[in-house]
């Protein structure tokens, strides 16, 4: 049987106002970009910066990002972390994946941050400093601190700047600077590279690694907060931090 008059009224009265509610593709992307910010606010930004632009995450305020060329790529990563880094994997739901991706293709359009300084003349005095002790750049110098060919790309120029001024307190997630006596008297200083319940492994400011049995040492000291790297703040004009952030910024692995 036909439907009445009455009851065809009666169902397109309710059909009608949830027809009206339905967002067109636009207003649905763009709500998917709003509910991308706070998603990226709350979860990212306290690594990323509020606004993409770096921090002990990498800048996101960029075009092209050189590990997530595509949405894909971006999602993948942002679901599954980076392993070896500090880019943790996420509970996030593939909706919230979607719409924290969906924000960050948006912070390509954001203006490049300006940097103050000189990247020539920080270049100078970078080659004049002793950050190739630890640090390499283009395969030469140490490796007890990270390698900075592409930190311009992973820090942004205030976490360069802190790191400068205050190691101490731009020290990436799970650093632990060590101090280990053996049984036979020997001291070593360095990082930890890795660690159990029984053993560790300790890298000293030369590069050397080491591997002990704790029941072999004599003491273990670990000294959370500290950084091998001393501060320039007072060898450093802040002119010259200046120049030397503004190097160490454009310094983006060829990206």
């Amino acid at each position: 049987m036909g439907q009445s008059p009455v009851a065809r009224w009666l169902l397109a009265g309710l059909i009608l106002p949830v027809c009206l509610t339905l967002p067109s593709g636009a207003a649905a992307q763009e709500a998917d970009v709003d509910e991308g910010r706070l998603l990226f606010e709350s979860q990212c930004g306290s690594c990323h910066g509020p606004q993409g632009r770096g921090g002990k995450g990498a800048d996101l305020a960029r075009p092209q990002l050189r590990r997530a060329p595509d949405d894909e790529a971006l999602m993948s990563i942002i679901r599954r972390g980076i392993p070896g880094t500090e880019m943790p994997s996420s509970f996030l739901t593939p909706s919230q994946v979607s719409s924290i991706a969906a924000y960050v293709r948006t912070l390509g359009r954001v203006a490049p941050e300006k940097v103050p300084g000189d990247a020539e003349r920080g270049a100078a005095l970078f080659a004049s400093l002793d950050c190739r002790t630890c640090h390499s750049l283009a395969a030469r110098g140490g490796i007890v601190g990270p390698a900075l060919d592409d930190v311009g790309a992973r820090r942004s120029p205030a976490y360069l700047r802190e790191a400068l001024v205050d190691p101490a307190a731009a020290l990436p997630r799970g650093f632990v600077q060590l101090r280990v006596v053996t049984e036979d008297g020997r001291a070593i200083a360095g990082v930890r590279v890795n660690e159990d319940g029984f053993s560790i492994q300790v890298r000293d400011l030369s590069g050397a690694l080491h591997s002990f049995w704790k029941s072999e040492l004599a003491s273990l000291e670990k000294e959370f907060g500290q950084s091998p790297m001393a501060s320039y703040a007072e060898r450093l004009t802040p002119e010259q931090v200046d120049d030397v952030v503004a190097y160490l910024a454009s310094l983006r692995g060829g990206a």
